[in-house]
This record gives C-alpha cells, sequence and structure tokens, in this order.
C-alpha cells in the first residue's frame, strides 16, 4: 500500500480523530459553507478537496492506517500556520504539523497569466498535490525523510525531489480514479501546469542556470513523468520514487 513497506511505516503512524473538511482564516462566525462560496477557486477547491477524501480515506482503511482529513485553509497576502509564517509568493503548501493545506486562490490566476497553465484540471492538479503532501505525513514517510534529511544533509535536495514527484503521481492517482469526469483537454491543461512549475523551468524564467543539484520539486520532465505514471497506472503503489534507494 502506497508503495512503501507497511511494517516501516505502521510504527510510526499516530492514532488521529477526523476533523472538518476545510477551514479558513476568516472573521469569527464565518461557517465553512460560506468561505467554499467565497469565490468561484474557493468552491472548486472544497469541491476537490471532498473528492480527494472520499478517494484515499478507503484507502487508508483497506491498509488499517488512521486517517484523519485534512483542513483547507484559504488567505490572501500572507498567514500564519503550525509551519510558521508564509506569504501568497510561495504558492499553495502543505503543514504537516496542523495537517493543513493552504491556498491564496490569486495564485491560480497566476498560474493562468503568467505560467501558461490556466484550466480547472489545472487547479485540481495543485489540490491534489498539496493532498499528496497529507498522504505522505499520514503514512509517516514524511517523517522518515525527514529524519533522513536531518541525517545526510548533503541528501536532503534529493530526498525532497522524491517527495514532489511522489505527491506528484498521487495527483494523477486520485484523477485516474475519476476517469469518468475528465474532459477534453484536462489532461493537457495537467501536463502544462506540470511542466510550468518544474525546477529547471522556473530558473530559466527567473534568468538563473540551471542547477539541478539546487532542485527541491523535480524537472518539467519529471513532474510530468510522475504525474503521468500515476493518471496511466491508477495505483498508489506505482508511485514509489524512493524504490532504487532500497535496491
Amino acid at each position: 500500500m502506497f508503495g512503501i513497506d507497511p511494517g516501516q511505516m505502521l510504527g510510526t503512524v499516530e492514532s488521529m480523530q477526523g476533523s472538518s473538511p476545510s477551514q479558513q482564516q476568516a472573521p469569527q462566525g464565518s461557517s465553512a459553507e460560506e468561505l467554499c462560496n467565497a469565490n468561484a477557486y474557493a468552491l472548486e477547491s472544497c469541491n476537490a478537496l471532498s473528492s480527494l477524501n472520499d478517494t484515499w480515506g478507503p484507502l487508508f482503511a483497506r491498509a488499517n492506517i488512521p486517517f484523519r482529513q485534512p483542513t483547507l485553509n484559504f488567505y490572501q497576502g500572507g498567514t500564519r500556520s503550525g509551519c510558521g509564517a508564509a506569504s501568497s509568493a510561495m504558492g499553495p503548501f502543505y503543514c504537516p504539523a496542523d495537517h493543513g493545506i493552504y491556498i491564496d486562490t490569486s495564485f491560480y490566476d497566476t498560474m493562468d497569466r503568467q505560467m501558461g497553465a490556466g484550466g480547472d484540471f489545472a487547479r485540481y492538479y495543485v489540490m491534489a498535490h498539496e493532498y499528496g503532501h497529507h498522504v505522505q505525513k499520514l503514512t509517516g514517510l514524511a517523517e522518515q525523510v525527514r529524519s533522513a534529511q536531518q541525517q545526510n544533509p548533503r541528501q536532503a535536495n534529493d530526498l525532497q525531489v522524491r517527495m514532489e514527484l511522489q505527491a506528484d503521481c498521487y495527483a494523477g492517482v486520485w484523477a485516474a480514479k475519476h476517469r469518468n469526469l475528465i474532459e477534453p483537454g484536462d489532461l493537457e491543461e495537467g501536463m502544462r501546469a506540470a511542466e510550468a512549475i518544474g525546477d529547471d523551468t522556473l530558473q530559466r524564467q527567473a534568468g538563473r542556470r540551471v542547477n539541478p543539484e539546487s532542485f527541491t520539486h523535480g524537472s518539467s520532465a519529471q513532474r510530468m513523468e510522475w504525474l503521468r505514471r500515476g493518471l496511466q497506472t491508477g495505483d498508489d503503489e506505482a508511485c514509489d520514487t524512493f524504490a532504487d534507494l532500497r535496491r
């Protein structure tokens, strides 16, 4: 399950209780419904989160791994999470400390206008990728990787890239399990988004020399490859980006 040795995983997973599927930093009294209906992007994100919960929950149940839903937090400009202060310049992120997915929905306009990565499937890919990090947190993989990074700092970037590529693959797995809802052009939107946020592409756009040793998320080709792998297989076991390290 999840392409990881269950015996290795279960010893590090805490018993967790379910939580509210969507929250947002907003004035007191705002209901989840009001937050999700704040704008079209917010509603889309909430719907995606509901689908992701419905998809991953049963997989965890079959693997006998405790499952909890992440929280969805919308913000504008800047926010504080369980992982510290953050600004919208960071883009969407997942905080393992509070199991929160954080999104400034204006990022989706940036994807469309500046990166050429618009479309609903591109946005779903972003949500599903961040949810993939939640999966890694619940299985215990995230903690294992952090420990390995501390023990071997020279390998830290490589391990981080593998985490990101696995989250891309998990996003593809989720989409594959809802293949009946995929419309013409959706897959192309997802691939354009994966290409646009590859480390090498971002470094070139910033006028910098491409430096693979500084990658933290993977090249455009790698991100497209692992998203495609998840889409083609629909199998989370195909998302083991750490396999060669165990040979």
